[in-house]
């Protein structure tokens, strides 16, 4: 892992000295958290901008809801979601990354300006993908996936969630890295929600200094899922709405910052960008290593949550085990 601050560096991406802050685009009438609300590519183009304004580094488009249950829509549909939005945020300088498990998505966004591929299924979705990603050279992201998260393929039971978790993903790198994308263009994602119960997700948040032993940048994305419901519930309350999760998200992105990830994903971006400015300030003053601002190495500098300003401009751009059937929330 080239290491920056301790949490990694990923080759074709600006270099931040501190956990970085993906803020979510969904182009989707149906994701879990804000299904609807930004789709429409001009009010999309907007969103991705406003969270920038408000301090997100990177903004990650995606135009398929991985909800359980939710129905796969077709490549053009897709396509036609996603595209004109990542070009038009692209085209204001956005680091954009795009969230698809489609070969030709991913080329596409690619082409019109995407900087990262984000494949929740670390291309086991589509067979083509990890060779377009591999001649494109961009950066991507390997997530912890077991299949579509319905009927059967949601695989939910684990004797040691970390290391079971652990093991998959390495099998997935070295089928990446066999595939040509390079080591110092791959991130590491634990997967939380996918195929995990709340236990589970907890667990792994509780280890998450564990995945670095995989020597690869590691992405959090635990923005309003649903083990945040029930530790805000409690035993016997009712989950708040997923939109009402947004403090305990920060929590999460502040712990995760301060476990040495790079990049944490949010929906609500303000105070997570608090946050993990404050977790870069505390592990500055441990260390007596730079100075409280957690500034942005590169160009690329999100501007603090406090602050308002224009958008900033961008760089250039295994075996899974036989478990038993659960549900569980994988929602982007």
């Amino acid at each position: 892992m080239n290491n920056h601050s301790g949490r990694g560096q990923v080759t074709g991406l600006p270099a931040w000295d501190r956990c970085a802050v993906m803020g979510v685009v969904n182009v989707t009438p149906d994701s879990f958290s804000d299904g609807g609300r930004w789709f429409d590519t001009t009010i999309a183009v907007k969103h991705g901008l406003d969270l920038v304004t408000a301090g997100a580094d990177l903004v990650d488009v995606g135009g398929e809801s991985t909800r359980p249950g939710a129905t796969r829509v077709d490549e053009d549909e897709e396509l036609r979601r996603v595209i004109p939005v990542v070009r038009g945020l692209a085209a204001e300088g956005v680091v954009v990354s795009v969230d698809t498990m489609r070969a030709s998505v991913a080329q596409q966004a690619l082409a019109a300006g995407a900087a990262l591929v984000n494949d929740v299924s670390g291309g086991l979705a589509d067979p083509d993908m990890i060779p377009v990603v591999a001649e494109s050279g961009a950066p991507f992201v390997v997530m912890h996936w077991r299949g579509f998260l319905d009927g059967g393929n949601v695989r939910g039971v684990y004797d040691d969630v970390v290391a079971e978790v652990l093991d998959e993903l390495h099998a997935r790198v070295d089928a990446v890295l066999a595939g040509g994308i390079s080591p110092d263009r791959i991130v590491v994602d634990p997967g939380l929600g996918f195929s995990k119960d709340s236990e589970h997700d907890l667990t792994l948040l509780a280890h998450l200094d564990r995945l670095h032993a995989l020597g690869h940048p590691v992405l959090v994305a635990a923005s309003r899922k649903r083990f945040l419901g029930r530790v805000l519930a409690g035993p016997e309350g009712a989950p708040p709405p997923a939109r009402e999760r947004d403090a305990a998200t920060a929590a999460v992105s502040a712990l995760a910052a301060h476990a040495g990830a790079w990049a944490v994903r949010v929906h609500e971006v303000r105070a997570t960008a608090d946050a993990v400015r404050v977790a870069r300030a505390i592990e500055g003053a441990r260390t007596g290593t730079d100075t409280p601002g957690a500034h942005a190495s590169q160009a690329l500098q999100a501007p603090s949550a406090s602050q308002a300003s224009q958008p900033p401009q961008a760089s250039p751009a295994s075996h899974a085990p036989q478990n038993v059937p659960h549900r569980a929330e994988g929602a982007r």
